[in-house]
């Protein structure tokens, strides 16, 4: 694990974020994911998400199963909101709901983080469209891509990076 002393300045959440409007990290990711047509506004770097989280600036929501939280580990006081459940990774018919409630609105810049990236980018999509302005995908995600041995967390994500996260 990462250095676990800049966790305790970390926000549960940014309720000023909206207010202080996008970072201009951001902004420039917003501005190529929308010449590149992604349907939602863009992805960012676990390093880069982090640093954001960190200064208060950006939300970060881990959108994969309570259980996956539980035992692969989470990033301590990011906000959760399932984009599914359960073994069977059933679609949660509440997420836009759920995650415009818990940011607070629909303009409060959010981060997105999954398992590898992928789930978080289908989640993205569905928030932007139904109307939430800022949201990113953290990509590689929490544990990143399989390896040549079916292995995640050698080559990529969260936790390769050797950013804070904690294990239940």
């Amino acid at each position: 694990m990462s250095s676990l002393s800049s966790v305790a300045t970390l926000n549960t959440f940014a309720p000023d974020a909206a207010q202080q409007g996008l970072p201009p990290e951001l902004e420039q990711i917003r501005a190529q994911a929308a010449a590149d047509g992604l349907p939602y506004a863009g992805g960012i770097g676990p390093k880069e998400a982090w640093a954001l989280v960190e200064a208060g600036k950006v939300v970060l929501v881990d959108v994969r199963t309570a259980e996956e939280r539980k035992f692969v580990g989470h990033v301590p006081n990011s906000l959760h909101v399932a984009w599914a459940t359960g073994t069977s990774l059933s679609r949660n018919p509440r997420f836009v709901r759920e995650l415009e409630s818990k940011l607070g609105g629909k303009d409060v810049p959010a981060l997105l983080l999954c398992r590898s990236g992928k789930r978080s980018v289908a989640a993205a999509e569905a928030a932007t469209k139904a109307g939430l302005t800022c949201i990113f995908n953290v990509l590689e995600g929490f544990e990143g891509e399989l390896d040549a041995g079916q292995q995640r967390g050698k080559a990529d994500g969260w936790r390769f990076h050797g950013l804070p996260w904690v294990q239940d």
